[in-house]
């Protein structure tokens, strides 16, 4: 083994803003590395019969962590259900691969995978934003019946089909200036992205939450390659990958709800496509979150939440016998 696995500091998460919840750490494994150390927030939820309790999984993306979920956890806990948020391998308290090409869009859907069996998951409300939706949607259209419904927030399932399949102009210059800045890079500004991305700004404390997983570039390989695994053309991995998944989720039926913000160009035009295209997204109470740029869990997060644990709501009255 030529490289090293990176860990970030525990020091560096000391005393972040609303943000109390205590580490919880999964194994999953790598084929060059070994077993890697995937971190989660676990709250709420009864202590008993975790197999039939609602969770929901709150996936981040590029380039935040389970920070980004700090306002929704307490809600969703206060509701009466169990919120898991982990950190994708290469963010936040996970374990990070010194390498860019460690990463690909499949590994990080076999570690999600392997990381819901792990904690044997079921009656899973998704989360998803940003590469949540990517990463999330395959791993649902791998392991449906552990899923009860979906809550899509400003994602994606990249097919490069025709509308009304896809969308027009995949992917467009937003996206395709994105993927260059960051195949040409060798550095992120990460809490400048994240605040470069919002309606408002936040604080500094909260943009130096977002910089507290990576003391310096050579923590940023995920956070660097991610963006170029997206998939562009119909030869690009993942592809073929995202077609099957959008075969499952032709057949989803249980409830899917859209909540979209008002201010995020880069994904708006997937907001269609996923209501119309997949079965039980029919006569959801989609919305639009207004307010709220790229990362609606960090302006508009109380409303997100609520929307969720409506979701919840619905399944657990459709899952009692």
């Amino acid at each position: 083994m030529a490289s090293k696995i990176l860990r970030t500091p525990d020091h560096r998460f000391n005393s972040l803003p609303d943000y109390p919840f205590a580490p919880n750490y999964c194994t999953v494994h790598d084929a060059n590395y070994g077993e890697l150390r995937m971190h989660y927030v676990d709250v709420g939820g009864a202590d008993v019969d975790a197999h039939n309790q609602p969770v929901a999984l709150l996936l981040h993306g590029e380039p935040t962590w389970s920070f980004l979920y700090r306002k929704m956890i307490p809600l969703i806990a206060a509701a009466g259900f169990r919120a898991i948020a982990p950190d994708h391998i290469g963010f936040g308290r996970s374990d990070k691969l010194p390498l860019r090409n460690d990463y690909s869009y499949q590994k990080f859907v076999d570690w999600l995978c392997e990381f819901i069996e792990r904690r044997d998951l079921h009656h899973i409300t998704l989360v998803c934003q940003d590469w949540g939706g990517p990463i999330g949607l395959r791993a649902l259209s791998q392991l449906v019946d552990r899923f009860d419904a979906v809550v899509a927030t400003n994602t994606l399932l990249p097919n490069c089909e025709a509308p009304p399949h896809g969308i027009d102009n995949w992917p467009g210059t937003l996206i395709e200036n994105w993927i260059d800045t960051c195949r040409n890079a060798n550095d992120l500004p990460i809490s400048a992205l994240v605040a470069g991305t919002c309606a408002q700004p936040p604080s500094a404390a909260i943009l130096a939450a977002y910089d507290a997983p990576f003391p310096d570039a050579s923590f940023k390989s995920a956070a660097l390659q991610i963006t170029c695994c997206i998939p562009t053309t119909e030869s690009s991995p993942g592809i073929a990958e995202n077609r099957a998944a959008w075969k499952v989720l032709e057949q989803f039926d249980k409830p899917f709800i859209t909540a979209f913000s008002d201010s995020d160009p880069s994904t708006k035009a997937w907001e269609k496509v996923f209501q119309q295209r997949i079965p039980g997204a029919k006569n959801q109470p989609h919305r639009e979150i207004k307010s709220a740029g790229h990362f609606v869990q960090e302006e508009q997060g109380e409303t997100l939440a609520q929307i969720v644990i409506a979701a919840m709501r619905i399944s657990a009255a459709r899952n009692v016998p």
